[in-house]
């Protein structure tokens, strides 16, 4: 059963939206924004408890993922990501625990204020799957609904452009999956034309009411990446990612990619 657990909350959060990134900003009517990522990551320690990497373990993970925009209006953009998982994992001695699974994501973000800085509420519906291994994508007790609250702000650093984004959300989940609030953060520095440094902090606390095999969790990831231009059209980005806390969780490490693209 502990295998099951570990393997299971390292898949909580995984969003990643480490492969896909849209910030408080909403799509400008009639365009069509898609980030299609690929995330690699390993582990070989879990966190316990305490917060200690203390648990040898075995964790191989692939993580795919589309999310696709649309402004309905300036105000109102429309999105949909499907998502899908691999992993092996397994605690020490055990035996090695195979799963894949897939989800899909929809909602809405409604551009709120925007004269100091961009402020966004989105709301979305997610089916089972891809941070699940214990469901399927059939089965309601997997579902959950999400409200997510957005505020990002461009500035200036010694005469350079950047951004910085902040967001906060409450997650609804069935059963036997506890509730989630999570709190991401996104700061980006163009160092030249056409080359964004971006560095993410993704943190995901769980709540009361889940069910075993579900021990309370902390999960904190970081990731730093580089976005390169290719045409006014295409970008790609490339990164890493490590989780240096946590809590009944793999200390979880990997490599991302994605491609951006706007029409």
């Amino acid at each position: 059963m502990r295998r099951i657990s570990l393997a299971v909350l390292s898949l909580l959060g995984g969003f990643l939206p480490a492969s896909s990134w849209a910030g408080a900003w909403t799509q400008d009517r009639g365009h069509v924004q898609v980030f299609s990522g690929f995330t690699v990551s390993r582990a070989s320690k879990s966190f316990d408890e305490a917060g200690k990497p203390t648990h040898d373990v075995l964790f191989n993970k692939i993580f795919m993922q589309n999310s696709i925009e649309y402004g309905l209006t300036d105000a109102v953009t429309l999105f949909v990501a499907p998502e899908y998982v691999t992993v092996q994992s397994a605690a020490k001695g055990q035996a090695i625990t195979r799963a894949h699974d897939t989800a899909v994501e929809a909602g809405a973000r409604i551009l709120l204020l925007s004269r100091i800085g961009t402020l966004s509420i989105q709301g979305s519906a997610k089916t089972a799957g891809a941070f699940d291994m214990t469901v399927s994508a059939n089965q309601a007790s997997g579902r959950q609904a999400e409200l997510r609250l957005l505020y990002g702000r461009s500035f200036k650093l010694f005469g350079t452009a950047g951004f910085v984004d902040l967001q906060a959300a409450e997650r609804w989940i069935s059963r036997p999956r506890p509730n989630e609030m999570t709190i991401d953060t996104t700061a980006g520095l163009w160092l030249r034309r056409g080359t964004l440094a971006m560095f993410q902090s993704y943190s995901t606390i769980s709540g009361r009411g889940g069910s075993a095999p579900y021990a309370p969790y902390r999960m904190h990831k970081l990731q730093l990446s580089l976005v390169q231009r290719i045409t006014n059209k295409w970008s790609i980005q490339i990164g890493g990612l490590i989780s240096p806390l946590g809590k009944n969780i793999v200390a979880e490490q990997g490599l991302t990619m994605s491609i951006w693209s706007r029409f």
